[in-house]
């Protein structure tokens, strides 16, 4: 008797325990990446698009942290992840589509909204599908290398590329209303097709390969600091550049696994 109050008492005690900074610290990043995304659109109303996308793109750097430090501090919970989900749709698919819409888009009427709602539902749909995949209990050992469509936070990248390239080259060309619509229609595909794109989760620098990483960063951030602009653009076009290469890396992955598989045992 003895024994099952002490059980219950310890369980009690468990079930009061508040949350430790382990797992606030990821959830307040989570929170910093959907104010930044509605200030984002803020900024938009505003007319002050440079101010805007910069928002878009500090959503983004937070977003990438807040994952990588609930791992590294073992603070990841469900509560997290639903709240991460939340902040993703907000910051990288309702704020781009309107930053996009009040942009350009507006120009074509109803054609430019009707855009700018096709990129937030498929941005919508994406994060449903992504969390329905996470309870795959037995997924391809070459699924984890790999997204299943554009992810979010790069397709908010990509939908703001138009404005960037503006920011960079001038106006003229690619603040024509189409310009804008098109790219959102566009990347509004990608993120609910099959097509597989790289994960950086799973990536990892080798020890020999430290230097010449640590030289490229040094690189990159230098030129972040001279041209911010052309430097966004350029990381946008290496990625869609990197997509064709992620689908033929997959089906090789597939190929050699179905073949492993396939083997009868010896």
């Amino acid at each position: 008797m003895a024994d099952g109050l002490d059980t219950r008492g310890r369980l009690r005690r468990a079930g009061l325990r508040r949350p430790g900074m382990n797992t606030l610290i990821p959830n307040m990043l989570t929170v910093g990446a959907l104010c930044a995304g509605l200030t984002g659109i803020r900024f938009a109303v505003l007319g002050r698009w440079e101010h805007a996308v910069i928002a878009i793109i500090v959503a983004a750097i937070l977003d990438g942290l807040d994952g990588r430090m609930a791992r590294l501090l073992n603070g990841t919970s469900k509560f997290g992840a639903e709240l991460d989900s939340l902040s993703d749709f907000v910051s990288f698919g309702a704020a781009p589509a309107i930053i996009v819409y009040l942009w350009s888009g507006n120009g074509l009427g109803g054609f430019g909204w009707a855009a700018a709602l096709f990129y937030a539902v498929c941005c919508a749909l994406r994060l449903a599908r992504f969390n329905t995949m996470l309870g795959d209990p037995n997924p391809p050992p070459w699924a984890r290398y790999f997204f299943t469509g554009v992810p979010a936070p790069a397709a908010a990248g990509l939908a703001l590329l138009p404005l960037m390239l503006v920011f960079e080259f001038g106006p003229g060309v690619f603040d024509q209303p189409i310009v804008g619509v098109a790219v959102l229609v566009g990347v509004g595909a990608l993120m609910v097709s099959r097509i597989p794109t790289y994960s950086l989760k799973q990536l990892h620098v080798p020890r020999a390969f430290m230097v010449p990483a640590l030289v490229l960063a040094a690189l990159a951030a230098a030129a972040l600091t001279s041209a911010p602009w052309m430097t966004f653009v350029v990381i946008g076009f290496v990625y869609l550049g990197s997509i064709p290469v992620a689908v033929v890396a997959q089906r090789r992955a597939r190929h050699v696994h179905d073949s492993r598989t396939s083997e009868p045992p010896a």
